[in-house]
Parts: C-alpha cells; structure tokens; sequence
C-alpha cells in the first residue's frame, strides 16, 4: 500500500487554483480615491504667459497705436519731449493700415508701439503687428504696464 500516504481518509486530495482578489480590489480603491482627489487640483485650461521685463529702452520717437475693445483704433506719434502729437482715431482695420502707411511714409526711421486694452481679442494685436511689419517698420513693441 504504497498509495496510503497520499490519501487521507481513503479521499484524494485537490489543490485549489483561485486568486485572492481582495488585495487587489483594495489597492484599485485606494488609486481610484487618489486619482478623484487629484483631478481638481490639475486645470488644463489655464495658460500660464510669461512676464517681460523690459530689456531695452524704449526708443524716443515713435508712432503709438492704442488698440480698444470696441474695433476702434487711435494712432499718435510722440516726439522726444515725449509728448504724444494730435491722436488720428481708425474706425477698422483697413482705416488703421490706410493712416499706418500714411506715417510709414513721413517718418520711415520711427519705431511702432502697439498698446492693447485688455479685453481686446488676441487676432487684432497680431494684425496690427503683421501689417506693421509689411509696412516696413522695423522695430515693432508691445507697450506693457
């Protein structure tokens, strides 16, 4: 009777091949509470712009565009006293460029500074640059506070 000590009890014996899910189940609650805790704390949606610090002087002389939210455009070009000459108001874009040529024209050496109110849209900063820029101005700023 060599099979005697396998069996107990005249039964044989099966091994049970189950996972014990339960620590698994524990570890996955614990990352699921985390990952609900810390998506709150990350918004994509927020951009972060540098500051500038202002590296160069600003030139003396120098045409000033002040760009304002209701699509309306004043153009003054301030002397070394640093006086701002009679402000030219442009009612749209292509009265802006019309009076920006206008000055390009008398005063190609002056520089263009651009001052946008806050709540203007992004797009007519970057078009005033742009058609500064295929005027000829070479040297182009943002006024900054």
């Amino acid at each position: 009777m060599s099979n005697s000590s396998s069996m107990r009890g005249g039964r044989t014996r099966k091994f049970k091949a189950e996972i014990n899910v339960v620590p698994y189940i524990d570890v996955m609650l614990v990352l699921l509470v985390i990952f609900m805790a810390a998506a709150p704390m990350v918004n994509p949606s927020v951009i972060n712009l540098p500051t500038a610090a202002k590296s160069t002087l600003p030139p003396t002389e120098y045409i000033q565009i002040s760009l304002k939210p209701d699509a309306s455009a004043s153009i003054a070009i301030n002397d070394k006293k640093g006086g701002a000459g009679k402000p030219e108001t442009a009612s749209g874009r292509t009265d802006l460029v019309r009076k920006l040529a206008a000055l390009h024209q008398e005063n190609p050496e002056l520089a263009v500074m651009i001052s946008a109110d806050k709540d203007i849209k992004y797009d007519e900063v970057i078009h005033a640059v742009s058609e500064a820029k295929k005027l000829g101005f070479s040297r182009v700023g943002l006024a900054t506070r």
